[in-house]
Formats: C-alpha cells, sequence, structure tokens
C-alpha cells in the first residue's frame, strides 16, 4: 500500500523513510561478503580470487541497475504525490516493459563477452575458469537481479521502504543457506557461489510478485500501460540514465584507485582493500540519504509542495552532516583497532590506519552531495549529480590519488584525503547549481 509523504513531520518522515533502507543496503552488503566468506571456509585461494573479482563485475552491473531504477522511483513518486494512479500504473507498466527488454538484451550481450571481460579485468590465470564459471551463471540470472531492483524501486516510489527490506533479507538468508549447501556440501567452488546467488535472486523475486499481488494499493495496470509510450520512457530514463553513468563512474574510479594501490605493493593493496569494504559499511547512511531524498522530494514535488521538499533537503542534510562529523572524529581513535580484526600484520595496520583517518573525512562532506543529487533527481535534473561526480572523480579523485602515491611514497594519509577534496568540489557545485536553479524558478 503506497504511503502519503507530503504531510507529518518531515524529519520523523525522512527516518520512517530511512531506517529500512539503511537496513536494506546493510543486508545488501552482508549478502554481497556472503559468498567471499563461506568460499574462503571451504575452497582455495583460486576460488576466492575468482568469487572476489566475479562479484565486483555484478556488483557494477547491479549499481547500474540501482541508478537507472532511480527514474522509476521519481516518476511514480510524483504521480504518487499529485494523487494520479492512473499516471503511476503507466509508469509501472512502462518501467516493467522497459527493464524487462534492457534485461534480455544485457543478459545475451554479457554471455558473449564473458570471456573478453574476465581478460579485461587481469584475472590470475589460476582463476580465469573459476571467474568465467561464476560470471556466465550470474548474468544468465540478470532477468531476476533487475526484476528484484525495479519491484523495489516502484515500492520505494510509492512511499514503501519497508518492503524492499523484506525482499532482501529473504534473498539475503537463501543466499547463505544455499552457499553452505552449494559450496560446502556439494563442493562446487565457484559454481555453487553463483548458482546460490542466482537462485535467491529468484526467490526474493517470487516474494516480491506476491507481495504485489497481496498488497492493495489502489494502482491498476492495464495490458495498455504496457505499452511503450515516448514520453513515460523518456521522463524515467531522463533521470535514471545520469544516476547509472554517475555509479557505473564511481565504481570505475574505485578500481582506478585500488590498481593506483597495487602498484606500491601488498602491503598498500591489502590495506587499501580492508579500507574500502569498511568504508562500504560506514557509508550506510549517507549514501541512503539519495534514495531518501529523491523518493519523499518526488512526492512533495508532485504535490505541488515545493517548500517542503527543500526542507526534506535541509533535514537530510543536517541528519548525514552530523553523522559524518561524528564518524570521522571517532574513527581517528579507533582506526587501528578496527583494521586489526581483518589482519595481524602490523604494517598493513599502520597503512591502512593512515589511509582510514584521512579517507574518513569524506563522511562530512559526500552525504551532503548524495542529499543534494537526490534532489535534483526528484526534479528531473539528475544530470548535476552526474556532472559533479565526473568532475570531481576525473580532476581530483583520481589524479590527486595517483599524485599522492607517488609523492609520498612512505604513507597512505595523503593518498586517503583525495576522496574528501573531491567530495568538497561536489558539494560546491551543488550549492552553486542549488542557489542558481532556485533564483531562476526551476526548483518551485
Amino acid at each position: 500500500m503506497e504511503k502519503n509523504l507530503t504531510t507529518g513531520s518531515v524529519s520523523k518522515t525522512i527516518v520512517y523513510f530511512a531506517l529500512p533502507y539503511l537496513l536494506s543496503y546493510f543486508l545488501q552488503t552482508l549478502y554481497g561478503m556472503a559468498d567471499l566468506f563461506i568460499t574462503g571456509q571451504f575452497c582455495g585461494v583460486d576460488s576466492i580470487t575468482a568469487v572476489s573479482n566475479g562479484s565486483q563485475v555484478m556488483h557494477m552491473l547491479t549499481v547500474i541497475i540501482v541508478g537507472l531504477a532511480m527514474g522509476t522511483t521519481v516518476v511514480i513518486g510524483r504521480a504518487i504525490g499529485a494523487d494520479n494512479k492512473k499516471n503511476a500504473g503507466v509508469a509501472i507498466g512502462n518501467t516493467i516493459t522497459l527493464f524487462m527488454g534492457l534485461s534480455i538484451v544485457l543478459t545475451v550481450v554479457l554471455l558473449a563477452l564473458v570471456k573478453p571481460i574476465v581478460s579485461l579485468i587481469a584475472i590470475p590465470e589460476e582463476a580465469v575458469s573459476g571467474t568465467v564459471a561464476y560470471l556466465i551463471i550470474c548474468f544468465i540470472g540478470i532477468p531476476f537481479i533487475t526484476a528484484y531492483n525495479i519491484i523495489s524501486s516502484i515500492f520505494r516510489g510509492m512511499g514503501d521502504s519497508k518492503s524492499p527490506m523484506y525482499f532482501i533479507a529473504v534473498a539475503c538468508a537463501a543466499n547463505i543457506v544455499l552457499d553452505y549447501l552449494f559450496i560446502g556440501a556439494c563442493s562446487l567452488g565457484p559454481i555453487g557461489a553463483a548458482l546460490g546467488t542466482t537462485l535467491a535472486q529468484t526467490l526474493s523475486v517470487i516474494v516480491s510478485l506476491i507481495a504485489v499481488k497481496v498488497k492493495k494499493t489502489g494502482i491498476h495496470v492495464s495490458a495498455n500501460a504496457l505499452k511503450p509510450q515516448r514520453e513515460v520512457m523518456g521522463e524515467i530514463l531522463k533521470v535514471g540514465i545520469p544516476v547509472a553513468i554517475q555509479d557505473g563512474c564511481i565504481q570505475v574510479a574505485f578500481i582506478i584507485i585500488t590498481m593506483i594501490a597495487n602498484h606500491r605493493g601488498l602491503d598498500t593493496s591489502a590495506a587499501v582493500g580492508i579500507v574500502e569494504k569498511m568504508i562500504s559499511a560506514i557509508f550506510i547512511i549517507p549514501s541512503s540519504m539519495l534514495a531518501t531524498v529523491s523518493a519523499l522530494s518526488a512526492q512533495n514535488i508532485g504535490a505541488g509542495k515545493h517548500d517542503r521538499a527543500a526542507l526534506t533537503l535541509k533535514y537530510a542534510t543536517f541528519i548525514t552532516c552530523t553523522y559524518g562529523i561524528v564518524v570521522a572524529i571517532v574513527m581517528q581513535f579507533i582506526a587501528g583497532g578496527l583494521i586489526g580484526l581483518f589482519t595481524s600484520d602490523s604494517n598493513v595496520v599502520l597503512l591502512g590506519t593512515q589511509y582510514m583517518r584521512s579517507y574518513i573525512i569524506d563522511t562530512m562532506f559526500a552525504g551532503v552531495h548524495f542529499c543534494f543529487s537526490g534532489y535534483f533527481a526528484a526534479y528531473g535534473k539528475s544530470y548535476i549529480g552526474f556532472l559533479h561526480n565526473i568532475i570531481s572523480i576525473t580532476f581530483v579523485r583520481v589524479p590527486g590519488s595517483y599524485l599522492a602515491s607517488k609523492l609520498f611514497p612512505a604513507t597512505l594519509f595523503p593518498m586517503g584525503l583525495a576522496a574528501p577534496a573531491g567530495s568538497v568540489l561536489s558539494v560546491m557545485i551543488c550549492v552553486a547549481a542549488f542557489v542558481y536553479l532556485k533564483r531562476r524558478g526551476k526548483l518551485g
């Protein structure tokens, strides 16, 4: 059932919507780590490497699909806010047609390119066959991955962030059980990990489809709504494509920075890898604000409540800034202890602590541009989020990391500063865009 996000306390509404999304994000992180953890319990280094690299490819693909689905959340959110259930039904129908067609194309293309992809990311020879097998099975499951994400985006557009949390919880639990069955009991290695992932996603889709049938949304999706409509698909893609490209480029930047670290040796590579894993968990709150602000703002914009949309941006920014400041301060004292949980190598702990203490400053700024990106997306201006991220990555983050690695070979602290420096530039661009568009009356 759809939830009206256009009335009541703005701060309470943000918390109401964001908490289930936070738990979903956490479960998604746990879901991704389960394959690697269980593979490590039963298999050798070659299988671990295969699953690790294969899952990184799949994560990038999933991030792009989620970015595209942001367009669905915004378009449906506007329709719900305007109390126009007919338009919401048409948006849902066109989403189904668009993404199912896309998933089929992706499946065919990626299956044809699986070996070139593995060759491109330079997988060690011992892990090539395992990676190929893992990706083939996961690529076959792309329609189910796509289905889960578009159903979740539809529910979020209707103001319901709890249902997607339940869907991913089912997938996460099923994945762990199936991993122990296929990897442990059946000794299938990377193939078992891929089977567990794909079948768990399939089960999640089945559960979500049952939920769609059971929940009374009041929205009817007719056969006519499934017919492609240029205007509706155009609105979905106008928001979704920039977000998808932006998120894809961010993942590429992570890979480039990892490559820079790899050239400095094994200890640096391990330290950066550990910190990046920790950062993905620490950034749960800032990252969740993009989807939260976009969904809440979209409904309020649809209802003509532009001041309330701006207030959503204000409160969300305050929440994520407060979180970022607290985490950045606390991490200065506990970074070494946390990194020591992952490794007993004193040099890796030292390097990781240096990297974390500077990188963690990014929590104070990243959440701000996430909030602005969600707000701009709700107005159909997701290209701003795309632009500030590309500018930040191209002119600050990647070159900054490279220069710091060359100029300061004895420490990782300067290299970690590239992340917050890039986010500061993004925040400046977002604020400037907000002021400019407000003055021109483009934001209500």
